[in-house]
């Protein structure tokens, strides 16, 4: 059978997936060192599997012959152990756990945080004066959720850049084993320094929430769980927002009869950011499932048990049988549909946050820089090297504020 290799430059993602779903039900696909998985890519497929009891997310109990921290490149999407990476019963007690500190009403409380960094950051823009060229990825888009998230889980400022710095580079997916080694323990260590340094100094912080309960009696996370709790929730919550404001952004700016409708209506805010999603999932796909019984799609074409399945989130919504014109950017789409939090039981919880980032962040920048426009053809923007994260790595623009 025909394997496909997955094009880890991150400029073939969306081509890639369109080949991959006309290819069948699921194909089979070679990612870094030489891993062989089902890809899924067709919406249909991708939802119900997501939803299959015969398809695991624990490599532990489902992967045959698999060995911890064998492959570098997997060691934050599969040797962590968090409710990223487990079923049943252990994922719920993980996810309760978690809960406790992630809850919907300490989120929307971040608001008026956010609303001071969005604020801080445009001021500086402003400095530039009309008319200058930044890149809003370094100026804006990435800083809004980094602040974020370092704020929302205590990260001190001495720390930061290191920590910024290994979670961007866990979505590299072009790195050899040396590079994803290095990646992976630096990874660790920026996780045990923040660890370290908030047994000595707590506060209101989410890493000092979650100490707590590692420390108090009863059901509580190992050293092991928070450690990759706090890979999972620090890399998720700030890299899914990066992508999505700067995706809108271009979006908009080569769009501007949808600028001026949003503009007119702010509640239209709403169907940018769901639209920019759809079209340009932050993440395309997730390592790793894994079959724990034989799984007959039809067509031919059966996944045995312990094969490895990579499931293809972000080709959902660009399913033409899900959303049709999938290449159009349309806010006045109907019954627009997306998996770029995920589905089912394992949904992202910071899926709230990502979106309470964005709508604050985009108006805000647009009623500062209405003119804004893209310094380079949308074509020439370079892509994240990934085949999992959907990003660009600058997004060149002139700053064109009325002055009138």
């Amino acid at each position: 059978m025909t394997v496909t290799v997955l094009d880890t430059t991150g400029t073939q993602l969306y081509e890639q997936a369109d080949h991959l779903r006309a290819a069948g039900p699921a194909t089979r696909v070679e990612m870094p060192a030489g891993l062989v998985a089902w890809s899924v890519t067709r919406g249909e497929v991708v939802t119900r599997l997501l939803v299959d009891p015969r398809v695991s997310k624990d490599a532990r109990k489902t992967w045959p012959g698999y060995r911890p921290f064998a492959i570098p490149w997997l060691a934050a999407w599969v040797d962590v152990i968090s409710m990223f990476t487990t079923d049943g019963d252990d994922h719920l007690r993980l996810k309760n756990l978690v809960g406790r500190a992630f809850t919907a009403r300490r989120i929307e409380a971040m608001g008026t945080a956010v609303e001071a960094i969005v604020t801080r950051l445009l001021d500086q823009m402003e400095t530039h004066g009309p008319g200058a060229r930044i890149d809003l990825r370094t100026a804006f888009s990435y800083p809004v959720p980094t602040g974020v998230i370092c704020d929302l889980f205590g990260v001190p400022e001495e720390q930061r850049p290191q920590m910024l710095d290994v979670i961007d580079s866990v979505l590299d997916s072009s790195a050899d084993d040396d590079r994803a080694t290095e990646i992976r323990d630096a990874m660790y260590r920026a996780m045990h320094t923040l660890m370290a340094y908030k047994r000595d100094q707590p506060g209101e912080d989410l890493t000092s929430v979650l100490l707590d309960t590692q420390q108090s009696g009863g059901d509580r996370l190992s050293e092991d769980e928070l450690v990759s709790t706090l890979i999972l929730m620090i890399g998720a919550g700030s890299e899914t927002a990066v992508s999505l404001i700067n995706h809108a952004v271009v979006e908009l700016a080569e769009h501007p009869d949808q600028l001026t409708a949003v503009l007119a209506d702010p509640k239209r805010w709403d169907d940018v950011i769901e639209e920019t999603l759809r079209k340009h999932p932050p993440i395309m796909h997730l390592p790793l499932r894994y079959a724990n019984d034989d799984i007959d799609l039809g067509e031919n074409l059966t996944i045995r048990k312990g094969d490895l399945i990579l499931i293809g989130f972000g080709a959902h919504g660009r399913d033409p049988d899900v959303n049709p014109a999938p290449d159009q950017f349309d806010i006045d789409r109907e019954d627009r549909r997306h998996l770029a939090f995920g589905y089912g039981i394992h949904f992202c919880l910071g899926a709230a946050l990502a979106r309470l980032e964005a709508r604050i962040a985009l108006p805000a920048l647009f009623e500062r820089f209405p003119r804004l426009r893209l310094a380079t053809r949308p074509s020439e923007l370079q892509p994240q090297s990934s085949f999992i994260g959907n990003d660009y790595l600058s997004v060149p623009v002139e700053l064109t504020p009325d002055m009138a």
